[in-house]
């Protein structure tokens, strides 16, 4: 009769854990699998670089300006393409003066958008009351032209905007035509914009949106003049669709010398999983003569 005895053997951890060095490197090789992938970690970055322009918006800000024939009113659609216009313009130089009876700088010349930005949209007609009454064209041109004159780049413009005509207290300094020369001498060219319904051409009192009369004329004829003589266009604006088009296409003749350069930054991410499989094949040999000795 055969027989057997079964004796049963205490677990241990060496015998509960026998495959742990066979998982270490298991661990290991895919580690270095994965690191000769040489992952990486991409960051597209961007930016603009090119030779702007230096223009100087040179806004009407009379009372006229509040005639309502174009909706709301001819000084809220001035503003608000102006603004439209400067966020378009990457690289450029831009400062702002506004005129009345007389004229006054708003923003000098600088490359920082976000201040010429928050001065249109702070602007009021008459500039909150403390600018004289009346439209000064000359005036407000030639404090363009200082302003812009000390610029560095080559390429100087001037947007002038206005509803009106030359309207003068004897204290005008500066007329038109000596604004004029004045632009031309400093190679300024001037784009001169007439805003306003189509009967803004004929002479004739209105009423702006405050109630207050107020004469209604663009005079065409010095706008042209001057924009012809310093090398620039007249255009005539009579609603804001027209306006934004004009501005457009300024914008289009105008261009900077844009120049997008694209760079990635790179990170290789291999290093941490090859030391991850060096760490997980050193365990398994301090525990292949360790704890997991075999004696013959």
């Amino acid at each position: 009769m055969a027989s057997s005895i079964n004796i049963d053997t205490p677990a241990t951890f060496k015998t509960k854990f026998r495959h742990l060095p066979f998982i270490l490197r298991m661990l290991a090789v895919t580690c270095l699998i994965m690191a000769l992938a040489r992952p990486q970690h991409q960051t597209q970055k961007s930016r603009s670089e090119g030779e702007g322009i230096d223009i100087v918006l040179c806004l009407d800000v009379s009372g006229s300006m509040g005639t309502e024939d174009v909706k709301p009113y001819r000084f809220v659609v001035a503003k608000e393409v102006a603004i439209e216009f400067v966020k378009n313009r990457p690289v450029d130089r831009i400062g702002l003066v506004i005129f009345a009876g007389e004229s006054f700088t708003k923003c000098p010349i600088t490359p920082d958008k976000n201040a010429v930005l928050n001065q249109l949209q702070s602007l009021k007609i008459m500039d909150g009351g403390y600018l004289e009454t009346g439209t000064l064209i000359g005036e407000g041109l030639a404090m363009s032209v200082n302003r812009i004159s000390k610029g560095t780049n080559k390429s100087r413009v001037i947007i002038l905007l206005t509803d009106g005509k030359e309207d003068a207290p004897p204290t005008r300094i500066i007329d038109p035509e000596m604004a004029m020369e004045i632009a031309k001498a400093n190679n300024v060219k001037v784009y001169c914009i007439g805003l306003g319904s189509a009967t803004s051409t004929a002479e004739q009192m209105v009423k702006d949106v405050a109630g207050n009369v107020v004469r209604n004329y663009i005079d065409e004829a010095l706008l042209t003049r001057i924009a012809n003589s310093t090398g620039g266009r007249y255009y005539r604006a009579t609603d804001k669709a027209s306006l934004q088009a004009i501005y457009s296409q300024i914008d289009r003749l105008e261009k900077s010398k844009v120049e997008i350069i694209k760079y990635k930054e790179v990170q290789e991410m291999f290093i941490p999983l090859v030391l991850a499989a060096l760490f997980w094949l050193l365990l398994e040999v301090v525990l292949k003569f360790t704890i997991f000795k075999k004696f013959p």
